[in-house]
C-alpha cells in the first residue's frame, strides 16, 4: 500500500467510525501539504522527509482545528497502541506537574496520549495500574524519585527513558539529566563569593540519584574554598519539615552557620520562617538558598535565590527520548542547563 493509500484509508476510517470530526484532509488542506505529510509528522516520522517548517505548519494546523487522530483505529494498523506511561512522585509539587505538562504537549504532538502515574505515597512502590502492561502501553517515561514504583512493570519489556537518573544505569533506553552539579556549582561560587564559608546544608531525607548527585557536587565544591566547613541536615520536602530542620541548624552547638542551602525551594521557605521566629534576618544574619525556582520562590520575602531548572522542557525531551527510542533509534543521553537566579535571600556573609 502506498502512503498516500494509507492517508486515504485513516480518513476513511476516522469517518467511518465518527472518532474525529476534523480529518488529517482537514489538517492537510489547512497546512497547505499532502495527507502523507501530514501522517509523517503526527506520527513523528517526519525528520528527513518533511521540513521543520511544514512540520510545525502541520502541528499548528493540527491544534487550530481540534484535531484528534483515531488511536483505536491506528492502534489496529501499527500494533500499537499509541499511549506512553510517565512515573512521577505525587503531582503535590509544581516541579512534576510542569513536566506532566511538558511531556503530555510532545506527545500530543506525535499522536500519543499520556497516562500519569503518580506513586500514592510520593516515592515508593506503587500498585501496577494495568492487567496487562504490555498490551497497554508502547513505552515508559520515569523519574528517578518514584524508580520503586518501575517494579510493578519490570518484565513487561516497555522502552524506558529514566529522568534525573545515573546515565551508567543499564535499564533505560535513554536518560535525560538536569545539569544538576552545574546548578549546585553555580550556587556554592555565588555563597563564597559573598564570603560564606559557615554552610549548613538542608539536604532532602530521599534516596535518588539526583539528590545524591546534589550532595556530592556542594561537598566538591565547598572542598576546594580553604577554611570552609558544611554541615548537613536531613530534612523532608517541606515547609513543617524545613522549618525544623533550619530549627536544629541554626541552634545547634557549632558556630551558627552563615548560610542555608536548601535541597528544594519548599524547604527554603520553611527555613525563612525558621530564621524570622528565632529573631534573625534574611539576609543580613543568614542567607538562604533554594532548588528548583517554583512560583513559591517569588512568593516569599525576600524573594528567594535559586537554581531554576526548565521542567517542561525537561519533560518534552524525556517524551521525545522515548519517541525516538521507539522508531528504533538509540537516544542519545541528554544533559540540560540549568540556571542561577540571585534574589533578595542571599547577601553578604555577616561578619
Amino acid at each position: 500500500m502506498s502512503s498516500d493509500d494509507a492517508t486515504q484509508s485513516a480518513t476513511d476510517a476516522e469517518r467511518a467510525t465518527g472518532a474525529a470530526r476534523v480529518t488529517s484532509r482537514d489538517v492537510a488542506r489547512a497546512a497547505g501539504v499532502s495527507q502523507a505529510a501530514v501522517s509523517l509528522v503526527l506520527g513523528d516520522k517526519w525528520r528527513g522527509r518533511v521540513s521543520a517548517a511544514k512540520a510545525e505548519s502541520v502541528r499548528t494546523a493540527a491544534r487550530d482545528l481540534g484535531y484528534r487522530p483515531n488511536l483505536a483505529a491506528r492502534s489496529l494498523r501499527t500494533g500499537r497502541t499509541r499511549t506512553a506511561l510517565l512515573v512521577v512522585p505525587a503531582l503535590t509539587t509544581e516541579f512534576f506537574a510542569r513536566v506532566h505538562t511538558g511531556a503530555t504537549r510532545t506527545a500530543a504532538d506525535a499522536g500519543f496520549g499520556v497516562v500519569l502515574y503518580p506513586s500514592p505515597e510520593g516515592i515508593g512502590p506503587a500498585p501496577d495500574p494495568f492487567g496487562s502492561a504490555r498490551t497497554s502501553l508502547d513505552g515508559v517515561i520515569a523519574s528517578s524519585m518514584a524508580v520503586d514504583a518501575l517494579a510493578a512493570l519490570h518484565g513487561a519489556g516497555l522502552p524506558l527513558v529514566m529522568l534525573d537518573n545515573d546515565p551508567a544505569d543499564g535499564r533505560a533506553a535513554a536518560t535525560v539529566n538536569l545539569d544538576i552539579a552545574g546548578g549546585t556549582r553555580q550556587m556554592a561560587a555565588h555563597l563564597l563569593a559573598l564570603g560564606h564559608r559557615r554552610i549548613g546544608h538542608l539536604a532532602a531525607d530521599v534516596d535518588s540519584w539526583t539528590f545524591a548527585e546534589r550532595g556530592r557536587a556542594l561537598a566538591e565544591a565547598f572542598a576546594a574554598a580553604p577554611g570552609t566547613t558544611v554541615r548537613r541536615t536531613p530534612t523532608a520536602l517541606s515547609v513543617a519539615a524545613g522549618l525544623t530542620a533550619a530549627h536544629a541548624a541554626l541552634t545547634g552547638p557549632e558556630p551558627r552557620p552563615t548560610a542555608l542551602i536548601c535541597d528544594d525551594d519548599v524547604v527554603a521557605a520553611g527555613a525563612c520562617k525558621a530564621v524570622r521566629r528565632l529573631g534573625l534576618r534574611v539576609p543580613e544574619d543568614v542567607s538562604i538558598t533554594g532548588f528548583d525556582d517554583l512560583a513559591l520562590a517569588v512568593a516569599v520575602e525576600p524573594e528567594l535565590t535559586t537554581v531554576r531548572l526548565p521542567a517542561e522542557e525537561f519533560g518534552a525531551a524525556g517524551m521525545r527520548a522515548l519517541l525516538d527510542a521507539l522508531d528504533g533509534h538509540r537516544p542519545a543521553a541528554r544533559t540540560l542547563p540549568v540556571e542561577l537566579v540571585p534574589r533578595g535571600s542571599t547577601g553578604p556573609a555577616p561578619a
